[in-house]
């Protein structure tokens, strides 16, 4: 009786996979408004998070002291 194989790809470790994981502390009235746009959007809380900071950190610019 041949039975199929079943064919493990090694798994890369943990950060290597191209995201990071760190936490933040942020006002519970943010946390709101996040999940009431995930919810919206259908984004998962995590996919938003990323979008707005993505979005915030192309669009950022450091003013010289003058």
């Amino acid at each position: 009786m041949d039975m199929e194989k079943l064919i493990l790809q090694p798994k890369r470790p943990k950060g290597e996979d191209g995201f990071k994981i760190f936490s933040i502390r942020i006002p519970d009235e943010l946390v709101e408004k996040i999940n009431d746009l995930a919810a919206k959007s259908n984004y998962s809380r995590n996919e938003l998070i990323g979008k707005l900071l993505e979005f915030a950190v192309e669009r950022c610019d450091i003013e010289e002291n003058k």
